[in-house]
């Protein structure tokens, strides 16, 4: 853009003179010193000059070159929301600066919200660009009541921005702006005239919201000679003369905002002759059985309540929910389809993931959307947890009664979504105590209370005789949906870094929707709107809050070079949409198109002609028309385009980097892609559906050829059997010493209460349970007698569990302390399965001792990688991979997913695989399957192949005494059917492995 204007000198401030009054003696002052001003274009850089510059970036940047200027120095830049529309205006000041010497700017934006969020990137950027320029802005928001301002950016040499809203000026008559005034603080001058004689460069943010009829006609008066305008989205008669384009579809193509995912959930039925359902999700893992998780109707003690189950084929919804009649005719889980995410009754009702059946209030529709808002920002938080991400989530609501309430004495209290948001927030928490391992990540979920981690950002209204605070809805803008409130923005702007920060609890925040335009925060991943839809409201509104690229606890943004894998992976913004998946993309992907309508929607020769490209040198050419018909040939010729239509090869050997085009062209490949992308692609630009994850592994059979694969398949794939000889005697001595000492059976109890029916206030204490009150309570112990009808056979129970003889159980059993024998009839099933475990430890220490394994001629084939089918969900136990045999991987926890993205990027990896279950070696303490085997490039590392077990602690102390016998079983096998080009070991990282590998 720079470029426009090439050819003025680098020239310092104008000085400027101007007349006052002295208002004592009402005279004319000849000269009072005014300031310094931007040097306007020398008379060499005419209209035509500036013309053919113009067009030059123009055609560099494939735009449509103007035929004439366009308002004269009126320059046009199209940004998506979300690509860092403000940093790059900041910067172009410093770049008009360093090259030209102006440095009178004034940022003119349509709202207060607008205004706070610049005037934050000026705060946040300015140690950024003072390492780059050796110089800072001095910045201010113009403010009528401090108007010694207006005099230091006239007087001030240095580079100047004011920061404005289009209402501080855009006024007449009664209403007139104290900018256009006389003012005696002001030494009789108008604010506006001394802003005028600097010159000022006018930097328009958002101009479809700022330049109405009127608004336009007093612009004027700030005597500016350039105008840039910045915008998403420019009204389509207000652009003059376009320099620079980044619109939606390209930002995205770039991977310079979040890939956008849709949760729907769609209501379709309304009464109450179907029973009320919603699907959440579908589970798949590995080749077990497909279950889902299923919301219906149970019936409690104290009424009807909704609960979420897991159901299997087969569930039977009448019985589980307590009989419940409008489940009672064919309610039954027929199947569970992982292709299109849906569960299926024997009465013919289909449901799929993210659909309500039956009756549902709005409450409930909330509480889903708000439930499954919480499921998203936990399964994100995970995966970004060790990258030291913090997860945010945002909800929209339309009245802060709704979410902040308060009593006769002012205390806040929860509204109902604040209500709904603790209690399932909580719910959630609880199950995933029960369901993960990962230690780390669940200390730092339980180190947050609830009601710390949710935060409400609204106007804040204050009592001035008792100073308390209150949140209250905004007040709009006249004619706008904008909040117009300063105090609204203080809590979002000013702790904006601090939201960053992990050590902050805040993580999911509710705000009024009227701040949609003026809050956004790189670390938003899920959006949930928790209002009614209203026409006026747009989706590209919605997600803009959400689509700048995230930042780590160091304030480094999550782009391609920083995380050395796809952008996409990290950067998804997840919308929970009060309607079907269907009905959100189809309305989104309409305005997206709407928004680069004017791209071309095929590929013609005519896209070619007089586009500029660039070789490798950065040498310029200017494609003709003999030219452009070349290229056209050769996408032809390379089964690129079909109809005009760019096919899927294009895009495979794009993602590939094997893109071929004529010869004539070659060096300017890069250039010839660029103006492919400009191809409006409605593919390219389809939201994701969250909930259709669901993947089935493929194996990659380029992989299965590889010479690294094979050579590496060829080193473990050979059986083994193993012999024991240990002495029983020291078992069965070992087994009585540890039954002695550590087996401990509880007791059986009963619990008998009592309590007496008081008197009944109000159908409320029937249901609630208040009606009965408890008198006393104690345990007693169950004594369960010698000739019970329930027999067990202890002996034999506790040789299935162990393998060993029965003479050597009643060996044991003889020799343990009476007292400990007795334990049996307190809990007979807790003694066999307790007595079992220390003596199958006991089995393991001693076998590690005394096996042996030896080769046989018996081999693994490699059918055992595609049978049986194995299927995941993405982003619960399967992530996609590069490096894997598998297009993806199943993993079993957070360290294994962690390990597998380390392998999937580094450069010293050939080729990995997660060995399914059908690999595993046979050991006296039960089969055993090795997590990974990988076979590293040629050069890079002593030990060509390495088959590892992973680990979340390197702690030996804990491994379970038979974890640690089958490892020791797997370093006697490997030791048995390999060269020393294969290594096994334990590791609990990336780095370990490494450590051990190049020792």
């Amino acid at each position: 853009m720079y470029d426009v204007f090439a050819g003025q000198p680098y020239l310092t401030p104008t000085y400027l003179m101007d007349k006052g009054i002295d208002n004592d003696k009402q005279i004319s002052i000849p000269y009072d010193f005014t300031g310094w001003g931007n040097y306007r274009l020398v008379s060499e850089l005419n209209d035509n000059v500036i013309l053919e510059n113009l067009n030059k970036v123009q055609r560099s940047n494939q735009i449509e070159p103007s035929r004439h200027l366009e308002g004269r120095y009126n320059l046009t830049i199209e940004m998506e929301t979300g690509v860092g529309k403000t940093y790059t205006y900041i910067k172009t000041m410093y770049e008009l600066n360093k090259r030209y010497g102006w440095s009178k700017f004034i940022v003119i934006v349509p709202s207060v919200a607008i205004r706070e969020g610049v005037y934050k990137s000026f705060q946040i950027t300015q140690d950024h660009f003072a390492e780059d320029y050796g110089k800072k802005i001095r910045y201010f928001i113009y403010s009528s009541a401090q108007l010694t301002e207006i005099d230091r950016f006239a007087s001030d040499s240095s580079i100047n921005v004011m920061i404005i809203n289009s209402q501080a000026f855009n006024a007449k008559g009664k209403d007139a702006r104290r900018i256009y005034m006389k003012l005696d603080e002001f030494r009789s001058r108008r604010p506006i005239d001394i802003i005028a004689k600097t010159n000022p460069i006018l930097i328009i943010d958002e101009p479809q919201s700022v330049e109405g009829k009127q608004t336009k006609e007093r612009l004027k008066e700030f005597n500016s000679f350039i105008t840039l305008r910045y915008s998403a989205t420019h009204k389509k008669d207000n652009i003059y003369n376009m320099v620079y384009r980044l619109d939606a579809m390209e930002a995205y193509n770039k991977k310079l905002v979040k890939k956008i995912a849709v949760k729907g959930i769609s209501v379709t039925g309304s009464t109450a002759t179907e029973g009320y359902l919603y699907l959440a999700c579908l589970y798949l893992s590995g080749d077990k059985a497909p279950t889902a998780a299923l919301e219906f109707d149970v019936k409690g003690v104290t009424g009807v309540r909704k609960d979420t189950r897991r159901v299997t084929e087969g569930y039977n919804l009448f019985d589980k929910s307590g009989g419940l009649e409008e489940y009672r005719n064919g309610y039954t889980v027929q199947r569970i389809d992982g292709r299109d995410n849906s569960v299926t009754f024997i009465n013919g009702i289909k449901i799929y993931a993210g659909d309500v059946i039956g009756t549902v209030s709005e409450e409930q529709l909330r509480r889903i959307q708000i439930r499954e808002t919480i499921f998203s920002h936990i399964e994100r938080e995970r995966q970004l947890f060790y990258k030291e991400i913090k997860v945010i989530s945002l909800f929209f609501i339309d009245e802060v009664a709704k979410y902040k309430q308060y009593d006769a004495s002012a205390n806040p209290l929860n509204g109902i979504y604040g209500e709904i948001f603790e209690e399932e927030y909580q719910a959630i928490i609880d199950s995933l105590q029960r369901e993960i391992g990962d230690e780390d990540y669940m200390q730092y979920l339980l180190s947050i209370p609830v009601a710390a981690t949710h935060q409400g950002y609204f106007s804040i209204d204050k009592n001035k005789k008792t100073g308390q605070e209150r949140f209250v809805d905004s007040k709009l803008e006249r004619g706008s949906t904008e909040s117009a409130d300063s105090d609204a923005y203080d809590l979002i702007m000013k702790n904006k870094e601090r939201l960053l920060d992990r050590k902050e609890p805040v993580r999911f925040i509710f705000s009024h929707s009227a701040l949609r335009e003026g809050w956004d925060n790189p670390n938003v991943f899920q959006i949930c709107t928790l209002k009614q839809s209203s026409s006026e409201v747009r989706k590209r509104q919605e997600v803009g809050r959400g689509l700048r690229l995230a930042v780590n606890q160091s304030g480094e943004r999550m782009d391609t070079n920083l995380l050395g894998e796809d952008v996409h992976n990290i950067n998804v913004l997840t919308v929970i949409a009060n309607e079907s998946y269907d009905s959100f993309a189809k309305g989104l992907q309409a305005e997206l198109a709407e928004a680069v309508a004017d791209r071309p929607q095929m590929v013609t020769i005519e896209l070619f002609k007089n586009k500029v490209i660039k070789d490798k040198n950065g040498a310029e050419q200017v494609i003709d028309m003999d030219l452009a018909q070349s290229i056209y040939e050769g996408l032809i010729t390379n089964g690129y385009i079909r109809k005009g239509i760019l096919t899927d090869k294009y895009y495979e050997d794009k993602k590939s980097g094997k893109i071929e085009i004529a010869e004539e062209v070659q060096d300017c490949t890069e250039s010839v892609i660029a103006i492919l992308d400009s191809i409006y692609d409605s593919r390219a630009m389809l939201p994701e559906n969250a909930r259709d994850k669901n993947i089935e592994l493929r194996i990659d059979t380029k992989k299965l050829e590889m010479t690294a694969f094979k050579e590496l398949w060829k080193q473990i794939n050979i059986r083994s059997a193993y012999v024991v000889d240990f002495d029983t005697d020291e078992l069965i001595e070992k087994s009585i010493a540890a039954l002695n000492k550590d087996l401990r059976i509880s007791k059986i109890y009963f619990k008998v209460e009592s309590g007496t029916l008081t008197d009944i206030k109000s159908k409320t204490d029937l249901q609630n349970g208040t009606a009965f009150l408890k008198e006393k309570g104690e345990y007693k112990s169950a004594q369960l007698s010698p000739n019970s009808n329930v027999k067990y056979d202890l002996i034999g129970k506790i040789v299935a569990e162990t393998g060993l003889t029965r003479a050597a159980i009643v060996s044991i059993l003889k020799g343990i302390e009476k007292s400990v024998f007795d334990q049996f009839k307190n809990n007979p099933e807790e003694f066999i399965i307790k007595a079992s475990n220390l003596i199958n430890e006991q089995k393991a220490t001693v076998i590690i001792q005394h096996i042996t394994y030896n080769k046989i001629d018996a081999v693994y084939d490699t059918s055992i990688f595609t049978e049986p089918t194995m299927k995941g969900r993405l982003g619960m136990n399967a992530m996609a991979a590069k490096k894997h045999l598998y297009d993806h991987i199943l993993y079993d926890s957070t360290n294994e997913r962690n390990f597998a993205q380390n392998l999937d990027t580094s450069e010293e990896v050939a080729v990995y695989i997660k060995l399914p279950n059908g690999f595993h070696i046979t050991t006296p303490v039960g089969k055993y399957n090795p997590d990974w085997a990988i076979a590293f490039n040629d050069g890079m590392v002593k030990h060509i192949y390495f088959v590892a077990e992973t680990k979340g602690s390197m702690s030996s102390m804990q491994l379970r005494e038979i974890e640690k016998a089958k490892i020791q079983c797997a370093i006697e096998h490997f030791k048995a059917i390999s060269t020393d080009k294969v290594k096994y070991d334990v590791v609990d990282s990336y780095e370990t492995l490494m450590n051990k590998v190049m020792r």
